[in-house]
């Protein structure tokens, strides 16, 4: 069997995944159901912790076990790591493994700020290794189908206004105890774990064009230890575009998209994870308005829209990722810079919304 970089050319790309977080099993699974991945490794700060995982998520009894984060990063027939840990390790980490020549599924938030996230994609491209945020809507079907209702201008129009809702009711245990309310661990609170998919759904719908300046909401709610639990902007951009978003730990479970263009809408209430496997759907209209005949009816009605799924968001996510490795180690392409691009912008909009929220709601201008 020939090899280039010394990963076999007919091989799967065999991941490491560090840390175990709950998470962690989702991306686990994925990798055990794609034809282009291998769970090779998991490693964590203790072994006892990285055992269990493994057998309490009934993975292979050839995955190898590690207790820390870097003697994943050092087995030398780890291709691509996989990190789900905690928001403050993701720099150190992340730039570890890219100095390794592991190339690089990071999960979201991705950083703590764009100068942390800088360092990390530095480290990237310094060692010619893929970078990708673990997003795993953006590659559900469904996505691709809402993107082209959306440039349908014959339906939709022009674009006008996107909201995005995202929220679920954490609960007191996780309020107190889980790192995601922890300022030395996920600092960024509901902003960071929520509040991206919020901020990622609006760029998508605007094609990734950066709104020209971001305004803090009034009433965020933080802990005691000043992590923000609640909190929601709005984004404007010159050519008259308007976004709104808000994300939170104390409502109701809602991942709500909405995009207004001047003659339809689009809506989907599952964006994060859809209700079911096999599929998803979302709704459009268009040039609706009050039925004659039935008043207060709508003419026409919303319309419902299936995209049949043959496998999760996630192992779609994990195989594209594979795909793009695969194309790096066999040296028929470079890195992907669009999904670098993508996870850049997100986080430079993600640091406009927390400075206004510093700056007391005062208008924060993007500058790429």
């Amino acid at each position: 069997m020939s090899s280039v970089g010394g990963m076999a050319i007919t091989d799967k790309v065999r991941f490491g995944i560090l840390g175990c977080a709950k998470i962690a099993r989702q991306v686990a699974r994925a990798i055990s159901l794609s034809e282009e991945c291998e769970l090779h490794a998991v490693g964590s700060r203790s072994l006892e912790k990285a055992v269990s995982f493994v057998l309490d998520n009934g993975l292979p009894a050839s995955v190898r076990i590690y207790g820390s984060y870097e003697a994943v990063l050092d087995d030398p027939e780890v291709d691509a790591a996989y990190i789900p840990l905690p928001t403050t390790l993701h720099m150190e980490i992340a730039v570890l493994a890219a100095k390794r020549k592991k190339h690089v599924l990071l999960e979201k938030p991705v950083a703590l700020n764009i100068g942390e996230l800088d360092r990390i994609l530095e480290a990237c491209r310094a060692n010619g290794v893929q970078f990708m945020d673990g997003t795993m809507w953006m590659h559900h079907p469904r996505t691709a189908k809402m993107k082209e209702a959306l440039l349908d201008v014959s339906r939709f129009g022009q674009l006008k206004l996107i909201h995005s809702f995202i929220s679920y009711n954490a609960g007191p245990e996780f309020l107190e105890n889980d790192i995601r309310v922890k300022p030395d661990l996920d600092a960024l609170g509901a902003l960071g774990d929520i509040g991206w998919y919020c901020i990622r759904s609006i760029l998508w719908a605007v094609n990734y064009q950066l709104p020209n300046k971001v305004v803090a909401m009034h009433e965020p709610v933080y802990n005691d230890a000043g992590v923000i639990l609640s909190a929601g902007a709005s984004l404007y951009w010159s050519d008259g575009k308007v976004a709104t978003f808000h994300c939170s730990f104390l409502n109701h479970m809602a991942f709500e998209v909405t995009a207004f263009g001047t003659t339809g809408i689009i809506r989907v209430s599952d964006i994060i994870t859809p209700f079911q496997d096999k599929y998803a759907t979302f709704y459009s209209s268009s040039v609706s308005d009050f039925a004659e005949v039935e008043p207060g009816q709508w003419a026409p009605a919303p319309k419902e829209h299936r995209v049949d799924a043959d496998v999760p968001q996630e192992v779609v996510m994990v195989s594209e990722f594979a795909r793009l490795v695969s194309g790096i180690n066999t040296r028929v392409s470079k890195p992907d810079e669009e999904w670098v691009n993508i996870s850049r912008k997100t986080q430079l909009v993600l640091d406009a919304v927390k400075d206004s929220l510093m700056k007391n709601y005062q208008s924060v201008e993007i500058i790429e």
